[in-house]
């Protein structure tokens, strides 16, 4: 999943337009932010992104769909695998025949499942190295 970052101009006329609405700031405007936070390539973009995607989620239930989208991502992107796997099974839960939905979260399961190979070899690897460091002073005391 490669999603483009905004140019920092296109993500500063969103930002612009979310502070020019002042406390009244339309649901609308702050989820095009929100949108265009996690598109970034900064990770303190994306974690904002996710903040305010979570206030859209539970203000506003008519945006719950797109939100829940784009939380996986945001998610995804900053490591967050579990709440991402959340995120994308609520939204197939919600939209079983959603394709998009389904390839997402089949790359978040893919991800925490390598990732999770990666652990159990490294693991593995230590486990085996203490073996052999083990048995190599036990050898050398004899």
């Amino acid at each position: 999943m490669e999603i483009s970052p905004l140019a920092p101009a296109q993500l500063e006329i969103l930002r612009q337009q979310v502070l020019s609405e002042g406390d009244l700031v339309s649901v609308q405007s702050k989820f095009n932010y929100a949108w265009g936070l996690i598109k970034s390539s900064k990770v303190d973009d994306q974690r904002l992104g996710v903040k305010i995607l979570t206030d859209v989620f539970k203000d506003s239930p008519q945006r719950r769909r797109e939100c829940l989208y784009y939380l996986a991502i945001g998610t995804y992107k900053l490591g967050d695998y579990s709440d991402s796997r959340r995120y994308a099974d609520a939204l197939v839960q919600h939209e079983p025949d959603n394709h998009q939905a389904t390839l997402l979260k089949k790359m978040v399961e893919d991800k925490i499942a390598k990732d999770g190979l990666i652990g159990i070899a490294l693991i593995s690897s230590v486990i085996a190295a203490g073996a052999t460091g083990l048995a190599f002073l036990l050898k050398k005391k004899r």
